[in-house]
């Protein structure tokens, strides 16, 4: 099945030419379904990019999918037209009183700051409280994932040495998670970095189950089961490129940056990398997608209100 998103969002034209099949908001009204409604609380600076990534993995899925695009009240994007932002996104106490089956928060370019710093602290975590009783199941990514642990658990991150920028080998914690459903035993994952949550941080959090690691990298996937949540450390949604854009980017601020490890064919930064993610990025959204699509209420309006 089809995602649906509003007709005009620059997404829309990258995922047609991909042969992603996207569902016009006319055609859609016309459907007598439900269809499962995906919140995106995107704080990365290159919206149109990242929208286009997870609208990517969420219209792979065989279910009809409709994504709502949220920003925060307390933040005014600085690299994002305000056209956009007008046209195709909703502030927090705007969408306060809809319920949604899934909810996604992504990364932030403020890792190295502490978290009481970051000028919208205060309302992320009102929206967090809001999930638990307006969302089914939430996916947090990286610095997104950082934050849900330590607003519900208290688990803080440490400031790495240096960025972790490359793909890096990834094994099965837990193997036969529903959410791991068709992994193999290795998976490659891109890391971008400043900040890590330990281990042993984590084990000492009840209720979170460690399901990816690298031995080299560190913690991936965690599995906070209680509160229907699934936090990622690192970005199975990125493109092929992307890693390069970023080493680029800091090259240009400084020349000493190493390579993002593990990425380049031969180490040789002239040439394309290639994405050996794909295939489990795609896998990790359709399993969190099947697994919402078994557990939601039908009716939108009892979520939060039923287990």
């Amino acid at each position: 099945m089809p995602i649906k998103i509003p007709d005009s969002l620059p997404a829309r034209a990258t995922l047609e030419a991909e042969g992603v099949v996207v569902m016009r908001e006319t055609d859609a009204a016309r459907q007598d379904i439900r269809p499962l409604r995906i919140g995106l609380l995107n704080l990365m600076p290159d919206k149109p990019k990242t929208e286009t990534q997870f609208a990517r993995l969420l219209g792979a899925t065989p279910l009809q999918v409709e994504l709502s695009l949220m920003q925060l009240a307390s933040h005014t994007p600085r690299n994002t037209p305000a056209e956009h932002m007008a046209a195709f996104y909703r502030s927090w106490d705007e969408m306060r009183d809809q319920r949604f089956d899934g909810f996604i928060v992504t990364g932030a370019p403020v890792e190295t700051m502490a978290f009481e710093e970051v000028a919208y602290w205060d309302e992320l975590r009102r929206i967090f409280d809001w999930s638990q009783a307006h969302v089914h199941s939430c996916l947090t990514i990286c610095w997104g994932a950082q934050a849900a642990l330590r607003h519900f658990h208290g688990v803080d991150k440490q400031v790495l040495p240096a960025k972790r920028s490359g793909v890096y080998a990834h094994h099965l914690v837990e193997p036969t998670s529903a959410y791991l459903r068709g992994f193999a035993d290795e998976v490659d994952i891109p890391v971008s970095r400043w900040t890590e949550v330990s281990r042993a941080a984590v084990d000492q959090a009840p209720g979170l189950k460690v399901l990816l690691e690298s031995d080299e990298a560190g913690l991936s996937l965690i599995e906070d089961a209680q509160r229907r949540s699934l936090h990622m450390f690192n970005h199975l949604e990125y493109d092929g490129e992307t890693l390069r854009d970023e080493y680029v980017r800091d090259s240009a601020k400084d020349p000493s940056t190493p390579q993002p490890a593990h990425y380049f064919p031969g180490g040789d930064a002239s040439r394309a990398p290639r994405n050996r993610w794909r295939g489990h990025a795609h896998l990790l959204f359709s399993n969190w997608i099947n697994q919402i699509y078994q557990t939601t209420p039908f009716r939108l309006d009892d979520i939060g209100r039923t287990s």
